[in-house]
């Protein structure tokens, strides 16, 4: 039986980085079989100039059918005046929230012939390999109350709340020793403990649950340390978990470390495996429609599908060798250009990307 795969191109430079993943997706159906049904829908802020809404229901039904969601990018400067519960990224948040997607698994790999990319010396960041695992559906960005309101003195106080249940701490760290047990079986777990009685509880709930993982090597750093130790010396680090907050910040620290985060894909996936995959790095509609994005986060993207969801692990292989060897050949998009290499454009690259993975 087929599988469905709902692609969401939303904004900015998701329209065109989208479309070489396509190209992609169209290779493997015609040329190695790969049983899909593909679907399109509008999300983020071309949803919202669509229909005024950043989340249409047909899109979230269309989502819910799914067995898998490529999405490109929401957001951009265009609708930063909206209300906030119009704006793209709550496109974004929905379809996390509705779709149960709590795992967020965001790699930092550094490919050898980027280390010069890195803003670290190549001796810090060669060989770095690490999976940070993001709690994503809880946590500050979903706690109620939340809010602006007016004191009597007229000065206005926002508010947000930090909670979690100790079974959504106990789901994602079980996914993250899961993923530690296929890796190196280290497991760092990062909280802010000493202030943060929230996080005192997610540390507690982490010892617990490692407790049914005793060939995890589980060790805890507060999240300040965290960001130090990740550019310091990130190859100290093998799987990392923690909270939504957190993991969003961290993720995007170590995704500096690799040279460009217009090279690194994500998963968000369900309790099932059923998951959403995206490039993590924006929209950047300061250079939408140039046709000079870096597509090959997209195209890693594709390969977490596949590896997650579509349980075609040889496939995902297949494409991540493909990539290895278009860097092997020099080609570079602006933001992984170097001295000695061939600066190409978003199609040219994922032209390539094909013809390597055909060759």
């Amino acid at each position: 039986m087929s599988k469905k795969i709902l692609v969401l191109p939303g904004d900015g430079i998701g329209q065109e980085i989208i479309a070489e993943a396509m190209k992609m997706i169209g290779c493997l159906q015609n040329e190695f079989e790969l049983d899909v049904v593909v679907d399109e829908a509008l999300v983020g802020g071309s949803a919202y100039d669509a229909v005024g809404s950043p989340l249409p229901e047909t899109t979230l039904d269309l989502a819910r059918e799914a067995d898998a969601v490529l999405l490109g990018a929401v957001g951009g400067t265009k609708w930063e005046s909206l209300d906030i519960s119009l704006r793209p990224e709550k496109g974004l948040l929905g379809l996390r929230k509705e779709l149960g997607l709590f795992a967020n698994l965001r790699p930092a790999i550094l490919y050898p012939q980027l280390a010069d990319a890195s803003t670290l010396k190549p001796e810090v960041v060669s060989g770095l390999d690490m999976m940070i695992v993001r709690e994503l559906t809880g946590g500050i960005y979903f706690g109620q109350p939340r809010g602006v309101k007016e004191l009597e003195s007229g000065e206005k106080e926002g508010f947000n709340t930090l909670v979690y249940r100790e079974s959504e701490v106990d789901r994602i760290v079980r996914v993250a020793m899961d993923i530690a047990m296929k890796r190196g079986k280290r497991l760092c777990s990062v909280d802010k403990a000493n202030v943060l009685e929230c996080t005192e509880m997610w540390r507690n709930v982490a010892i617990e649950a490692g407790k049914d993982y005793p060939e995890v090597e589980l060790s805890h750093m507060y999240v300040d340390n965290a960001a130090m130790q990740l550019v310091r010396a990130p190859k100290q680090f093998d799987v990392m978990v923690t909270t939504n907050m957190f993991g969003d910040i961290l993720s995007d620290c170590a995704a500096m470390l690799t040279g460009s985060i217009g090279m690194l894909p994500s998963a968000s996936l369900d309790e099932n495996g059923k998951g959403m995959y995206e490039p993590i790095h924006g929209s950047a509609p300061d250079i939408a429609g140039k046709g000079v994005a870096n597509p090959l986060a997209t195209i890693l993207s594709v390969a977490m599908m596949l590896r997650y969801s579509l349980d075609n692990a040889g496939m995902a292989d297949k494409i991540e060798q493909a990539v290895d060897q278009v860097l092997d050949q020099g080609l570079r998009t602006p933001d992984i250009m170097s001295d000695g290499c061939k600066e190409v454009g978003t199609e040219e690259m994922g032209d390539a990307v094909i013809a390597a993975l055909m060759g």
